[in-house]
């Protein structure tokens, strides 16, 4: 009985939060707190490179863009073999120029070389093509396998003409030199899109057919189309 009891207030529970976002406008549960904290990452992380005077081919390009994936920390750590990993979000842009999502997504990778130490790195890379958006809309994409992966050029490269499927742009600290996205595997993160959006959905449900709507990342949408305007 007691059991039971504890059962019903526990569902009477979430059962009010939902209804308290669903009167908020927010279509989603309003403890899906991680999420959306990664959200917030995501936003400073676009903010800091889109200000960043090296990365001029981002704010060059951004209007080109299908869309963009952020990942505000991919943990790179090993010593002989090495891996990396981390969260992203994905924010689409539809005919009309409008950027939806966000979707949340699994960025990870593994390799082997003479590696040693820690490395925390932020990651903006842009979607820029039909192919590598369809891609990353079906159940995972293989960088550099699947779809072609460049390195974004930075400084004085940021007029060069880049020819690939993604265009990725790294900025960290630590023992590597950087963060090279070769081989990794994206991967929607299906349980996460499912707490943000307090139903079950789908990648292109939220950023093709925008079956579904969060407002608190609206901001970081209206941040890549302001973006995306620049020249």
């Amino acid at each position: 009985m007691l059991t039971q009891l504890k059962a019903t207030r526990t569902a009477k529970k979430w059962a009010g939060l939902v209804a308290v976002s669903t009167v908020l406008g927010v279509s989603a549960p309003v403890f899906a707190q991680e999420q959306q904290a990664l959200v917030a990452s995501a936003q400073t992380t676009f903010s800091d490179f889109i200000r960043d005077p090296d990365m001029k081919w981002i704010q060059n390009n951004l209007g080109r863009a299908k869309g963009v994936l952020i990942a505000p920390e991919v943990l790179k750590a090993g010593f002989i073999v090495g891996g990396s990993g981390g969260r992203a979000v994905l924010y689409g842009r539809d005919k009309d120029g409008q950027w939806a999502g966000p979707a949340f997504y699994n960025l990870g990778a593994a390799s082997v070389g003479f590696q040693a130490g820690v490395q925390v790195s932020q990651t903006v890379t842009l979607v820029m093509t039909d192919k590598a958006f369809n891609k990353l809309l079906s159940d995972s994409v293989k960088l550099g396998g699947d779809a072609s992966v460049a390195v974004g050029p930075v400084g004085a490269g940021a007029n060069a003409a880049v020819l690939a499927d993604f265009v990725a742009f790294s900025r960290s600290k630590g023992l590597y030199g950087g963060l090279n996205l070769e081989g990794s595997v994206v991967s929607p993160a299906n349980d996460w899109n499912n707490a943000y959006y307090g139903r079950s959905v789908l990648p292109p449900d939220i950023v093709v057919r925008h079956e579904v709507r969060n407002t608190q990342g609206d901001q970081l949408a209206a941040d890549i189309g302001r973006a995306s305007t620049y020249r």
